[in-house]
């Protein structure tokens, strides 16, 4: 099971009246996320494409690609980590709800804000690992050990910047309650 919205509630949270730095950053972070879902979806798109064209090209004219697959993992790796936040902000991420039924509402409000700082906690390692291998990438001039001897930074800067986005909305998710507003 997952934590979502329930249908009767507003997708939206209205966090923070009070707090108007909470608010602005849901809102920025709601409206940086939307950019990414539609980006996103072209990127899985084009990937479908491109690996399609591959298997087409193969097949019926037997020369080999050497870029397809790179280009479509690379995509793939940005659609995936890029939308992290955005799947976190709807709170779309499998979660086991063994407890919630047995739970009081108070245990339930505990347990989750447990879950949410033991994954920013993952996430912010994760994040911080992916920023330091970017720039060695950078700075090396890492490449992948093909033929199109594509950049590993490219890689690695959408895992870090996906990272990133997560950790603050997960520090949002932790922030929204003590704003007065209810937690999603």
């Amino acid at each position: 099971m997952m934590h979502g919205p329930l249908p009767d509630q507003p997708e939206t949270s209205s966090a923070a009246a009070d707090n108007v730095f909470v608010a602005a950053l849901e809102r920025a972070l709601a409206f940086c996320n939307s950019i990414i879902v539609i980006l996103a979806a072209i990127a899985l798109i084009a990937a479908s494409a491109i690996l399609s064209y591959s298997v087409l090209s193969r097949a019926l004219f037997h020369s080999p690609n050497y870029w397809q697959d790179e280009a479509a993992v690379f995509l793939l790796v940005g659609a995936t980590f890029m939308t992290a936040a955005y799947v976190q902000g709807q709170r779309g991420h499998i979660g086991i709800e063994a407890f919630v039924g047995l739970l009081p509402p108070l245990a339930n409000r505990i347990r989750l804000w447990l879950v949410d700082v033991a994954s920013l906690v993952f996430c912010a390692f994760f994040s911080w690992k992916s920023w330091t291998l970017a720039h060695e990438a950078w700075v090396d001039g890492q490449v992948t050990n093909s033929m199109w001897s594509a950049p590993l930074a490219i890689p690695y800067v959408l895992m870090a910047s996906g990272m990133t986005l997560l950790c603050v909305q997960i520090v949002l998710q932790l922030l929204i309650p003590f704003s007065g507003a209810s937690r999603r």
